[in-house]
């Protein structure tokens, strides 16, 4: 039944970006914008972007990742379409994870697209070992984001400023996910170990996704 409520509440929020695709166009022209200018900065064959190329693919991510999550309740707020699904028979928990697995589609599905683009435009070297242990990052740092970001949305969906709260919410409870991602990515582009992040991206989608299962229901209901 949980199950069964949370295919609901994705396919619908899935079949609804889709339909309009308003932060699916502007996430991927914000993040193909954003590494073409920073392309243009630095010199794509010098050792020093290799070094910061994780920092500068994650930040991408991010800033992104915002137009995407902060959609994720507030289209719910046009005809009081939130107060319904809150009454409905669907679980506060079986709402909050359906809405994260939906936004973790699309924000990943945005990563996938870019990353081709970040790769070519600044010249990484990129091999077949080096696709697997990607993959675990993007996949790791994504529901991370994904998961801190929703719970966020439906904390500042009824603000005025829901547009700038989140990301000022966000961020900050992201970062130790963030320099982990940011450090295993670097390993993982210059053909290194992806280290001890991936064990602290591990724990922390582990521990912040118990703790937004918990506290859900006092965010959406009070």
């Amino acid at each position: 039944m949980f199950l069964r409520q949370v295919w609901t509440i994705a396919a619908k929020d899935l079949h609804s970006e889709l339909r309009t695709k308003d932060a699916w166009n502007a996430s991927i022209a914000f993040s193909v914008v954003i590494l073409l200018l920073f392309s243009f900065s630095f010199d794509p064959s010098s050792e020093q972007v290799r070094e910061f190329s994780g920092g500068l693919l994650w930040m991408t991510y991010a800033f992104a990742g915002a137009l995407v999550l902060n959609r994720s309740f507030a289209r719910e707020m046009q005809n009081d379409c939130l107060d319904a699904l809150i009454a409905s028979p669907v679980s506060s928990a079986a709402l909050f994870v359906g809405k994260s697995l939906a936004n973790f589609a699309l924000l990943f599905a945005v990563e996938l697209v870019s990353l081709p683009v970040f790769v070519l435009f600044y010249n990484l070297q990129w091999g077949a070992a080096q696709v697997g242990p990607m993959l675990l990052v993007l996949v790791m740092g994504t529901w991370a984001l994904t998961i801190i970001g929703t719970l966020f949305s439906a904390l500042t969906v009824n603000l005025r400023l829901r547009e700038l709260m989140l990301p000022t919410l966000v961020y900050p409870m992201m970062i130790p996910a963030l320099i982990a991602a940011i450090t295993v990515t670097t390993n993982v582009l210059a053909g290194s170990p992806p280290g001890l992040g991936i064990r602290l991206l591990a724990a922390f989608d582990i521990i912040f996704t118990l703790l937004a299962v918990v506290f859900v229901d006092t965010v959406l209901v009070g």
